[in-house]
Order: structure tokens, then sequence, then C-alpha cells
């Protein structure tokens, strides 16, 4: 098939942009290579250097996309807090403009959204059809984009896809900034650094290896219009995680609790039944395995 991937130099984009190359697929990633890194591009995808909050009907033309991959964000949840409006401008906005250059195309549109953001606190893994209750800019801008999205389903008849991802970690995720806790507390060791566990330590997320979320993103193709959560169902606390990483890299460093962060979830985890139903997915590589080789890329960053 003919595809679009914004943000297809990131952390997720390129592994994904790896896969659809590797599947024999036409690809150009759009990205502005404010976070991706041009290196990450497979050779044979095409890049085209460009801002999703700009018109991106010249790039459109070009590639004739069958399927639109929109990874393309702003995603930390403290910079949305500082600066709610430049976080709606790329994750409302932009999304807007995709939707509208994929439209002149008949190009179906699978979003990368957010589970933990958008549902809040979770006393059990969230469905789908679980209370969305965001508490950062984040979120809500992240569930407008899956509003929009449903929204042409029922306008234009279209068949768009929002995937809810829990924590993605892998090798190229980025070791700064608050989505790569893993990247973070590996490069740590990596270095003989200490490492911060903000608050006791408890709280919980759902982690899931990138190379199930690409393909998550490619089972997608072709399905109905619908949101499907993209995690694993199990819960980590963060110092189980610590401990994880130690064992995959048999490395030894120490953590020390940090004061607990404004707003931050206790618990988040994501019931993947509804992907494995309808789109036959399930997320394969266990936590263990997903770090050893996380491990071996960050090593050799």
């Amino acid at each position: 098939m003919r595809a679009v991937v914004t943000g297809g130099a990131g952390f997720i984009g390129s592994t994904l942009v790896d896969d659809l190359v590797t599947r024999g697929d036409e690809v150009v990633v759009v990205d502005d290579l404010s976070s991706g890194r041009r290196e990450q591009v497979h050779a044979d995808a095409t890049l085209r250097v460009g801002d999703i909050r700009e018109p991106l009907v010249d790039v459109f033309a070009e590639a004739q996309p069958e399927v639109v991959f929109h990874l393309a964000a702003q995603i930390d949840v403290r910079v949305s807090v500082a600066d709610p409006v430049a976080d709606a401008r790329s994750n409302v906005l932009g999304t807007l403009n995709v939707l509208e250059a994929a439209r002149e195309h008949d190009a179906q549109v699978i979003l990368a959204s957010t589970g933990g953001a958008i549902y809040g606190e979770c006393d059990t893994p969230a469905s789908e059809d679980a209370a969305r209750l965001p508490l950062s800019p984040y979120g809500t801008s992240k569930l407008a984009a899956e509003e929009y999205l449903a929204t042409w389903n029922r306008l234009y008849g279209t068949r768009h896809v929002a995937l809810r991802l829990g924590n993605v970690y892998g090798p190229r995720q980025d070791p700064h900034g608050e989505a790569g806790v893993v990247a973070i507390f590996l490069s740590r060791i990596r270095d003989g650094e200490q490492a911060t566990i903000y608050g006791d330590g408890s709280q919980t997320r759902d982690y899931v290896f990138v190379g199930d979320v690409a393909r998550a993103f490619v089972g997608a193709v072709g399905a109905e219009g619908s949101v499907f959560n993209v995690g694993t169902g199990e819960e980590t606390s963060v110092t189980a995680l610590w401990d994880a990483c130690l064992a995959a890299s048999g490395g030894e460093a120490a953590a020390a609790n940090g004061p607990a962060r404004l707003g931050e979830l206790q618990r988040s985890c994501l019931d993947p039944r509804r992907a494995e139903t309808v789109l036959g997915w399930r997320a394969e590589v266990p936590l263990a395995a997903g770090l050893r080789e996380t491990w071996e890329w960050i090593r050799e960053e």
C-alpha cells in the first residue's frame, strides 16, 4: 500500500516505518525533526521535512496515500500544562490538517492517541467505554482529536481509527522527558548515575513494547472506524519496573525517591480485549524480554 507516516522519524513512527518498508509498502514520512531523527528513517522511505500544522496538500499529492498513520504530536504532559495553546495547535489543529489532506485522497487515518491521559485513574484495566477523565491539556487534546476522527466518520463515511496506547517503550526511545521512563532508567544504569523514583514508587502503568505497537497500527488498516486500546492489560509499579531494568541490564545502580509529581496518575492500565477480538492483535513481547532488547540498544547509544 501507499502510506504516509507523520512523525515517522520518531521513536514509534520510525519503528512502524521499518515494518511497512519490510512489507514492501511505499512510505512517505512527514516529520519536522524537532524530536525525530533523520538517521532513524529507513533508507527506502521518503522523508519530507514538514510541520503538520502547515498545509500538507503538496506532500499528499506526491504520496497519493491509501492510509495515513498519524503519530506526529506534542506528547509532553508538562508542556501541555505550561502551554495548552501550543499543545492544541499540534494535537487538534494538526490532526485537522491531516484529516483534510487525507480526505482529498480517500485515505484512512490511523491516529496515535493515549490511554492513561484520557481515562485518568483506573481501578481496573480501562475498556474503551470507560469514563474519559483527562487530567491534563494533553489528554484533552488527544480526546478532541479522536472526536474529530469520529465526526469525519459520521460526516463523510470514512473509517478512521484511533489507537489509545499504553506506556510504550523500546529501542529508539528518547531518555529525555517524562514519557521515556524505561529509557531514563536504563540510561542511568548504563552511565552509573542515580535514578529518581517520584513518590513512593507504587504508581502503576501498562508498559507495551514498541514492536507490538507497530503491529497494532498495521493491524488497524482497513478496520471499521473505532477506538482500540493498545496495551497488555497488566500493571507494573515504578519500583518493580526499576528492579526489572536492573535485572535486564545486569547492572548495579541506585534509585532514590523524590517528591511526588502534582497530578500524576496512581494507576493506569488498559483492557486490550477489543483489539484482540476485532483486529486479531495482542501484545506478544513480555516486559523482561522487551527490556533486554531495549537495554541492548541503550548501551550502544
